[in-house]
């Protein structure tokens, strides 16, 4: 039986890293990274990532990175071009790192199905908790890049994920996964990585209710 080629949807954060991690754990093989800008291409959607950045990930994870441009309203349209042409370069399945909002895996079933690949969520409708532990567990080093400010105090920008923060977070009613929206991370380093990003910050924005990092590459050592 040959070993299955797949490609994952690759937001920067914990969530796509740890499903690339429980993946590769299944002797399945990773064909591309596939990571989804904002149509003037200068960051990631949601998590607002640079190409950059996003390259500098990808390099030290050893796996090519496929992205596409699109505004909100032709996302779907791309999302699925790309996931052809991965399908067409050998491809049998797509990986998601979602955990359990239903709508999200409706729709990445549903753009599956239209690039003839299998939709596969290796973290799904476990228990969210549990999921953010095995993550920081396994060595992984992830900064929250994105807050929602109206739900999260103005510190934990920056911060990086450990269990204190984690108890914290549980202490204040905050979703240590971030599934309403609540924050979203950068993995810099772990087992999968080469070597750690050597990051700093660039700028902050602030967009309606989130605050963002802009990071940029650092050459100090």
């Amino acid at each position: 039986m040959s070993t299955p080629l797949f490609a994952l949807s690759w937001s920067g954060g914990k969530d796509s890293c740890l499903a690339l991690w429980r993946t590769l754990k299944t002797g399945a093989h990773p064909l591309a990274l596939l990571s989804m800008l904002d149509e003037t291409g200068e960051r990631s959607r949601s998590h607002g990532i640079t190409p950059e950045v996003l390259a500098a990930q990808v390099a030290a994870l050893g796996i090519p990175l496929v992205t596409g441009n699109a505004s909100w309203g032709e996302y779907e349209a791309v999302f699925i071009e790309r996931l052809q042409s991965l399908r067409e370069q050998g491809a049998s399945q797509a990986v998601f790192g979602d955990i359990d909002l239903q709508a999200h895996k409706d729709w990445e079933e549903k753009v599956c199905a239209a690039a003839g690949l299998q939709a596969v969520l290796p973290l799904w409708q476990e228990q969210r908790l549990d999921l953010v532990r095995e993550f920081i567990d396994a060595g992984f080093t992830a900064t929250i890049v994105v807050i929602r400010s109206d739900l999260m105090a103005a510190d934990y920008l920056g911060r990086v994920l450990d269990h204190a923060l984690i108890a914290r977070m549980q202490a204040e009613g905050i979703d240590p996964c971030g599934e309403g929206g609540e924050f979203h991370t950068l993995v810099t380093d772990g087992p999968l990585f080469s070597h750690a990003l050597r990051l700093r910050v660039k700028m902050r924005h602030q967009h309606d209710k989130y605050s963002m990092l802009e990071f940029e590459l650092s050459d100090s050592i």
